[in-house]
């Protein structure tokens, strides 16, 4: 089944599912899938569209060049524009040569813009979409998943969370049958690296510039560690756990920051450390407490496995107590796995809905 994408955004992450697509080609077959990139826009590089499906050799190209300009130079059948801008984007991911829009781009936090409008319309115009955006999902999850659903369409989030690691996955399908009744977990790679480097010897300004040169950390760190990208997460989470509609003031935050150099230390001679926790727990009366903040852990807690800018999550579940999932929380590569994993999830929905029309 020929599954044609709208790439939005050209940053790390869609160039990483771009070189996956051409390596994975083989696997996805077995799931009956043919994936063809038909667009590709970005701000910064401009748009090229072949409704038969753009050159990858030259897009390949592109990349290896460092895209210093849009991504294709015109081959016969590809339209090259320096359009890239809201409207134009809109237009492009209802155009009727796009299955499945893959929604990758900056976006702020705090509005979940561009990214929320590109999804809505997408999924409005019957197209599934994958994104990997946390705002749009932690701000709008309920009504987005209302208009997929309205529409006979997917929408996949799984890289929002932690990056390439399949928790929400797991909720979906591996602990059906359980009831989660909480979770807590290590969310963020770079306040966890800043705390690890903290406690062995440097300084906060020191660790945080390193996480920024080793591109762990934004050129403005805020959102990382005071927390507040952790809250969106715990939103996402809860918000898919239990329908919980939790919005930012929900989930009380407090960073890094308030931490002294001494306590982070102490805690390491002793055996444990400091962590910046993301939790949530539903009470059996349906509320939900959530939180977002620095936590002394002791030797042996399972998230302590989480070092550097590795992730961790402990599910309590009523059937199997307390079960905890580790791996990477960012990356270029491990976040294009995610969305890889989702286009799998889509691909299969559309072959049985094929196989059923058929029969």
């Amino acid at each position: 089944m020929e599954l044609r994408l709208a790439l939005i955004g050209f940053g790390g992450v869609n160039q990483g599912l771009f070189e996956l697509l051409l390596t994975k080609q083989d696997d996805l077959r077995k799931y009956g899938i043919d994936a063809k990139i038909t667009a590709v826009t970005d701000l910064r590089l401009g748009t090229v569209i072949n409704p038969a499906g753009i050159d990858t050799g030259a897009l390949r190209a592109s990349i290896q060049a460092g895209l210093s300009s849009v991504p294709l130079e015109a081959d016969p059948g590809t339209t090259v524009t320096p359009d890239a801008d809201l409207d134009a984007t809109l237009k492009l991911v209802a155009s009727d040569f796009v299955d499945v829009v893959v929604e990758a781009t900056f976006t702020d936090p705090q509005t979940g813009e561009p990214a929320l409008s590109h999804c809505r319309t997408a999924l409005e115009s019957g197209k599934h979409v994958i994104t990997t955006n946390k705002g749009p999902i932690a701000l709008a999850q309920k009504e987005l998943v209302s208009i997929a659903n309205r529409h006979g369409v997917l929408l996949k989030y799984e890289g929002t969370v932690m990056s390439g690691t399949p928790v929400l996955r797991q909720i979906s399908t591996t602990l059906r049958g359980c009831e989660v009744t909480g979770f807590s977990g290590i969310l963020n790679g770079t306040s966890n690296f800043v705390l690890g480097e903290v406690a062995a010897g440097k300084t906060f300004d020191t660790a945080i510039k390193e996480a920024q040169v080793l591109g762990y950390a934004e050129a403005n760190p805020a959102a990382d560690i005071e927390g507040s990208d952790v809250q969106l997460k715990v939103m996402i989470m809860a918000n898919a756990l239990w329908g919980a509609g939790l919005c930012r003031d929900d989930v009380s935050c407090q960073g890094i920051t308030r931490l002294t150099e001494h306590e982070i230390r102490r805690a390491m001679t002793e055996g444990g450390a400091w962590r910046l926790v993301g939790s949530a727990r539903r009470s059996p009366d349906g509320t939900i407490v959530a939180s977002v903040e620095p936590k002394e852990l002791p030797a042996g807690h399972p998230l302590l496995a989480a070092t550097g800018v590795t992730n961790a999550i402990s599910f309590d579940t009523d059937v199997l107590g307390l079960v905890t999932v580790t791996g990477p929380g960012a990356g270029r590569v491990e976040t294009a796995f995610a969305i890889l994993s989702d286009l799998i999830e889509i691909g299969e929905k559309v072959v049985a809905d094929a196989t059923e029309a058929a029969a």
